[in-house]
């Protein structure tokens, strides 16, 4: 082991003690990340609206808060772009993150402070390195480079102090110089605005780097090894990069890649460690290699919130904290963070899969289901209910999304996957059949509306050909990073829109 690797790893070991204490503690970690996070924005207007100079505990802060989405902090976001300052937060926020937008705009702008950028979103990379080396005391990951493919981003149209772009394009922008010592590509690349040109770029420029790591959102990387190896001849990612160790994923499920990365990369040995992240902060680490659940992370100036799901479509829904939560029940997740997100609904989902310590799964979307015909139907369910079926059948799925059909007069009402695969399963019925019983026995209210097949018939199976969803994106302009093709929708207008896509381009 070279001398480099020996001292980053000893020196990121040293933070597994910390988190081993919120492991530990974790109510009376989250009761003091409140406290800071109020005391701290008690002088902004935010703060001053809200009394947050008198706010002594977790039941004020609830009470007198409400729970906010984008539309409710919409009014702070313009003036904060147009250079306004201390509004939400105390500190000056310069940087924001761009995401995918609202049904009233087609981009979110999310606060990003100083605060949030080195106390959570650098400190959860650095954890993530930490917790793997701590895992894999023989790695030698630091003797190479990690690949990073970053989004774009531009300055502001309304103040030229104020910067958005992809979060990891923000990241990579403000990350420390060192950085640059175990990164590739360099910036110039990895910030490239088209994303065809950056792909190929990137590909010509490390596959003859020594990369032991890549990380980033499954799709777009799986799209860059199979062009790296189109520009190399070689047979796998491994006659490329042999000491190629650990792929850092996010963003998505990784299920339905994960057979297509095993082929490209076919090593016993090759780690895969989930994280969740967002633009709204960093949350999740998978810590245990055997495992798929991620520890929640608890000391990134981030206080938790969580609404259960049976009752998020209520009038006042109950908001609970961390130290209340119970296993195996879907949660809404709320979020008050050091960039001035107050009692935040991020959208997402997550599972608890236990509480000593507390570790979760992503479950979804609380916009992203069908639930046409009562069935409630998740991310969660379908992605699980497919690797099923594909590893029944052999199949090796590249993409897909989902929305019901409905009763008419026509045709049955059923749930329609629309599926670009790798690699078609041998029998197309038996796929369909083990969907089927995989989706009943993970999902009971789509086990009765299926019953005798009286409400729901057996899933509609569209096999597209390959390339389709990255062509029907790209004529959307959505290539890149933070773009993600919908799973699944409570009506048609993805499904169709990709088969009247098709169809146009066939």
């Amino acid at each position: 082991m070279s001398f480099i690797n020996t001292v980053v790893s000893w020196f990121l070991k040293k933070r597994i003690s910390q988190i081993e204490y919120f492991k530990q503690h974790p109510v009376d970690v989250q009761e003091n990340t409140l406290k800071e996070l109020v005391s701290f924005a008690q002088d902004t207007e935010w703060g001053k609206k809200y009394g947050y100079s008198n706010i002594a505990s977790y039941q004020s802060f609830r009470d007198r808060v409400p729970i906010q989405d984008y539309a409710d902090i919409k009014p702070y976001i313009d003036r904060l772009l147009k250079g306004e300052q201390k509004l939400l937060w105390p500190t000056d926020i310069q940087w924001f993150a761009k995401s995918s937008g609202t049904t009233s705009d087609r981009s979110k702008f999310i606060p990003i402070s100083q605060e949030a950028l080195s106390n959570c979103h650098y400190k959860a990379g650095k954890d993530v390195m930490s917790i793997y080396c701590n895992n894999n005391p023989s790695s030698r990951i630091f003797d190479g480079k990690g690949l990073i493919m970053g989004g774009s981003h531009k300055v502001s149209e309304f103040n030229n102090q104020a910067y958005f772009g992809d979060l990891s394009a923000v990241l990579l922008q403000n990350a420390p110089y060192y950085g640059e010592f175990f990164r590739t590509p360099d910036l110039s690349l990895a910030l490239l605005d088209n994303w065809e040109e950056k792909l190929d770029k990137i590909a010509h420029a490390t596959y003859s780097q020594n990369v032991t790591s890549i990380s980033g959102v499954p799709s777009w990387n799986l799209v860059l090894l199979k062009r790296i190896l189109e520009i190399t001849g070689r047979n796998n990612i491994l006659e490329v990069w042999p000491k190629l160790e650990l792929f850092i994923h996010g963003g998505v499920s990784f299920s339905p890649y994960r057979s297509q990365f095993e082929k490209i990369i076919p090593s016993p040995g090759m780690y895969y460690m989930e994280t969740y992240n967002a633009s709204e902060g960093f949350f999740g680490i998978q810590d245990e290699p055997e495992s798929d659940e991620m520890l929640l992370m608890l000391d990134y100036g981030i206080f938790y919130e969580f609404i259960p799901m049976d009752e998020y479509d209520q009038p006042e829904p109950r908001v609970i904290p961390l130290a209340e939560v119970d296993t195996d029940t879907n949660y809404a997740m709320v979020i008050s963070t050091n960039a001035g997100l107050w009692r935040y609904l991020i959208g997402d989902t997550i599972r608890f899969t236990g509480i000593s310590p507390y570790r979760i799964k992503i479950s979804g979307r609380t916009r992203s289901f069908i639930n046409a015909f009562g069935e409630e139907v998740i991310v969660n369910n379908t992605d699980s209910a497919l690797q099923t079926a594909s590893d029944e059948t052999g199949a090796i799925i590249s993409e897909y999304t989902a929305a019901p059909i409905y009763l008419d007069d026509k045709q049955s009402a059923a749930h329609q996957y629309v599926i670009e695969f790798e690699k078609e399963p041998g029998d197309l019925e038996h796929f369909v059949n083990t969907l089927d019983k995989r989706m009943k026995a993970l999902n009971s209210d789509y086990e009765a509306k299926r019953s005798a097949d009286l409400m729901l018939k057996k899933p509609k199976v569209t096999i597209v050909p390959r390339q389709t969803f990255f062509k029907w994106m790209k004529s959307k302009g959505k290539i890149g990073g933070q773009h993600k093709v919908p799973r699944l929708f409570n009506d048609r207008k993805y499904v169709d829109d990709i088969l009247s896509f098709l169809k146009k381009n066939s």
